[in-house]
């Protein structure tokens, strides 16, 4: 019988990564034969965080065969999911996003909860099956928290994310905010990333009353880093609207330290982007200031919009 896979979206950030290696250990110290694994290459932030905590990266995959049993982290929209997902068989899901576009033939272990990070769920998961938390799987499952709430600055953070944070620093025996900055600032440089690596390190795929969109976002310390190569990210973006047939590409340009986002737009329904938030483009660029989460202050608006 082959393992049953543990993973989460495509162009994984840090909690897709972590919370498959944190959810593949209690199944297997619950007897369960999994792995963990993941679809794409990790970022440099996810990296840091592996390397500090000693945890080795999991196999990449790039589909699922039919039948193939699954565990879905972080995700549940198939077009973020494994290529040949429609095929394989889910045996749980846990996440943290909106349910879209997802059914099953047969019952399964479905949890969602509107926290700010997957491993915040899992987090309560080892506590009410009373499963010890090491000091690595403590460190990842910190990071994940870290990351999503971008330091507790994010509004997806919830009360529940802090307070688990705190509990699992203990464990980890760091200092969370400076492991947490050094961690957010591995990861938010920019210089030495091509174009195609910034608008795909954390791209997820939307259709919304038909339209199919992609909102891509990269973290920063310095904005203007990404700005100044406009010319050549468009290039970039254009060519995945039309490999893609994308109605519209949103890239998302979040600095960490302002809280603000500078938002790329291209597209034929660009405009209809921008309307989402009372903005006009200048020049494909909108400034959306205290937005840093996709989740809550992207896309529910973008959402909104398309459905009219």
């Amino acid at each position: 019988m082959s393992k049953v896979l543990i993973f989460g979206h495509k162009n994984p950030d840090t909690d897709t990564i972590c919370s498959a290696i944190v959810y593949n250990n209690l199944k297997r110290l619950q007897g369960m034969d999994t792995e963990a694994v993941r679809l794409g290459e990790i970022n440099d932030e996810t990296k840091y965080a592996l390397e500090y905590f000693g945890v080795d990266v999991p196999r990449l995959i790039e589909n699922v065969s039919e039948g193939q049993k699954v565990i879905l982290v972080d995700h549940n929209e198939k077009q973020q999911s494994a290529d040949g997902i429609e095929k394989a068989v889910v045996k749980e899901v846990i996440d943290h996003h909106r349910i879209a576009n997802f059914e099953t033939a047969a019952p399964l272990y479905y949890r969602a909860e509107p926290l700010g990070c997957t491993a915040t769920i899992l987090k309560k998961i080892y506590n009410e099956q009373e499963v010890t938390i090491n000091k690595q799987m403590a460190g990842l499952m910190l990071s994940a928290i870290i990351s999503d709430s971008l330091l507790f600055k994010s509004p997806t953070c919830t009360v529940t994310d802090k307070h688990i944070a705190e509990e699992l620093a203990q464990i980890a025996n760091v200092n969370i905010d400076e492991y947490g900055l050094n961690m957010l600032k591995a990861g938010a440089s920019t210089t030495k990333k091509t174009a195609q690596e910034l608008v795909s390190i954390d791209a997820k795929e939307f259709v919304l009353n038909d339209k199919k969109l992609v909102i891509a976002q990269i973290n920063t310390v310095d904005a203007d880093e990404v700005i100044n190569r406009q010319e050549e990210i468009e290039n970039v973006i254009n060519q995945e609207i039309t490999s893609k047939d994308l109605d519209a590409f949103v890239f998302v340009i979040t600095n960490i330290l302002t809280s603000n986002s500078e938002v790329l737009v291209l597209g034929e329904q660009k405009d209809k982007v921008a309307a989402s938030f009372n903005k006009t483009l200048v020049n494909n660029i909108m400034t959306l200031n205290g937005v840093v989460s996709r989740k809550k202050q992207v896309v529910p608006q973008i959402t909104e919009e398309f459905n009219k």
